[in-house]
């Protein structure tokens, strides 16, 4: 059975559904996320439908959490996008619902749940919840406000169509949504706005950054550089694509030092493959878009020699 005929006589089936995503979310997962709210909510008025996770920092413009009891989720549906490790779910709660479905488009290397949607060829999960709808459109109703969403989420993975993960059909979805009724420019600018600090910060990458001969490059953010600009973790995300911008840079990696001691590490690239590398520190995620985590600087410069491997071996 196609999985998302299997997704929607589940929904049908549950009068309360709880829709996690993962920890520090980007646009994709808040918009998979809330535009699979919108159309559930729209299309089944008499169920209970939840938005449930932690923090969404500066993207409360696009979507904020629901409050939810334990006692909400007895019975009830969970389901979780754009989210590969159960570990990074966000809200301990998804784990009181009485079935787990996975919606995502990250390879499926730590399976969860009770049943999994996934499509390592969509540009985002939020591409995938149009295609659920697209599948079942005599059925489930799209919105405005759902339609802003999945766009948001669609234009923050593919980095605005630039990255390799845009397709035909990536551009044919964005196509359908910008037919609902949302200000798309609007739209677009406020994501691509940074704060005073974040462009500050992106100065400090650009002139510290590390590029070998053959354009592997990094930059480690320590704590205390991190304090002199005022900067969390959080707000670091804005940075990955400052690399990238420099023609020569092939592939690259930013160290984000934690309070516990070690280093989030964000990994990105123009063609060598560095998931492999991410898994083997602790992570995971797309070929050329990845993250892991390197215990101390001692790892650091590991993870940053396996770039500059992967680099080396690929051009």
């Amino acid at each position: 059975m196609n999985a998302t005929v299997t997704i929607l006589e589940k929904i049908k089936s549950y009068q309360t559904i709880m829709i996690h995503r993962h920890q520090s979310p980007d646009p994709d997962a808040l918009g998979s996320q809330g535009g699979l709210a919108e159309i559930l909510k729209t299309t089944f008025p008499n169920k209970q439908i939840f938005c449930i996770g932690g923090p969404v920092n500066d993207l409360d413009y696009l979507l904020t959490m629901d409050e939810v009891s334990d006692e909400m989720y007895k019975g009830a549906l969970v389901i979780s996008t754009d989210t590969a490790n159960e570990s990074r779910v966000s809200g301990s709660q998804y784990q009181l619902g009485k079935e787990i479905i996975k919606i995502d488009h990250h390879p499926n290397d730590e399976p969860y749940g009770d049943f999994s949607w996934i499509n390592t060829e969509a540009s985002s999960t939020s591409e995938m919840i149009y295609d659920f709808y697209e599948a079942h459109q005599s059925e489930l109703k799209m919105t405005d406000a759902a339609a802003k969403l999945l766009y948001a989420g669609i234009i923050g993975d593919t980095g605005r169509f630039l990255y390799p993960a845009t397709t035909s059909h990536t551009l044919w979805v964005a196509s359908k949504l910008r037919d609902y009724d949302f200000d798309a420019s609007a739209l677009t600018r406020k994501m691509d706005e940074i704060t005073v600090k974040v462009a500050r910060m992106s100065g400090y990458v650009t002139e510290n950054l590390i590029i070998d001969e053959n354009g592997a490059a990094m930059i480690l953010l320590s704590q205390e550089i991190l304090d002199k600009f005022d900067m969390v973790d959080s707000e670091t995300p804005a940075l990955i694509s400052v690399p990238g911008k420099i023609e020569t840079v092939k592939a690259w990696g930013i160290f984000v030092a934690q309070p516990e001691g070690h280093y989030r590490v964000r990994l990105r690239s123009k063609g060598p493959v560095i998931n492999q590398i991410a898994k083997r520190y602790r992570g995971g995620g797309h070929p050329l878009a990845s993250g892991a985590n390197a215990k101390d600087l001692e790892e650091v410069k590991e993870v940053f020699n396996e770039i500059k491997q992967v680099v080396k071996d690929f051009y």
